[in-house]
């Protein structure tokens, strides 16, 4: 079954090219395309794609966009493709519900690959990015990160660790014996133990604690 994406950009031309270069993907296909944030929520309402594609700067706003599509389709993973490298756009972006942040300079090789982990369930924000966006985090007062994975259980350290070596729920669940809810459940209290909004930024806390290898 092919990965279905709705994009949303209001230049034509890149947006025109971007739409090629996913339909390019053996396993993605288009299901529509918007210029605006209230088009690109009525597409999504209409389409009920797998990914949605989002540029920042558009007319009402990528992020109100995103806040408003997880808000309605919580099913739809979302991803943000832009210019900006702005932390406080990263990290409004990850509060909309955004699972995605990738930056315009990518190619379509990457991206495409990128989507596709995506898809699978998992999260991805570029490594430059997610460095500064811990910086951030850390700064505005809002995480802790030793102590809150101090905090964590033998159990959710161990789902943590998977989580931040980029598995999605489900598979987690496969690698520790566990049910895909179970995973869920104990991720809610991961996320409120670290202080965190959500995976993107639990996996940051995890790293800097843990280091990349986790």
């Amino acid at each position: 079954m092919k990965i279905r994406v709705v994009l949303a950009d209001d230049h034509p031309i890149y947006r025109e090219g971007l739409a090629r270069s996913i339909a390019e993907g053996e396993d993605f296909t288009v299901a529509g395309e918007a210029a605006s944030a209230a088009e690109a929520v009525a597409l999504v309402e209409a389409a009920r794609p797998d990914l949605a594609l989002l540029d920042i700067s558009m007319p009402g706003g990528g992020i109100a966009a995103a806040a408003e599509i997880h808000r309605r389709f919580p099913e739809v993973r979302i991803v943000m493709l832009t210019v900006s490298e702005a932390d406080h756009d990263v990290m409004a972006a990850m509060k909309a519900g955004a699972v995605g942040y990738v930056l315009k300079g990518v190619s379509a090789t990457e991206l495409l690959a990128i989507l596709r982990e995506i898809a699978a369930g998992h999260s991805h924000v570029s490594p430059a990015l997610a460095a500064r966006l811990l910086t951030a985090m850390q700064a505005s007062g809002k995480n802790d990160a030793a102590p809150g994975v101090q905090d964590l259980t033998r159990r959710e350290e161990d789902i943590l660790r998977h989580v931040a070596r980029g598995l999605s729920n489900k598979e987690v669940a496969i690698a520790l014996g566990l049910r895909e809810k179970t995973v869920k459940h104990y991720m809610t209290t991961i996320l409120e133990k670290l202080r965190a909004r959500n995976r993107v930024e639990a996996t940051l806390i995890a790293r800097e604690a843990w280091g990349d290898g986790t």
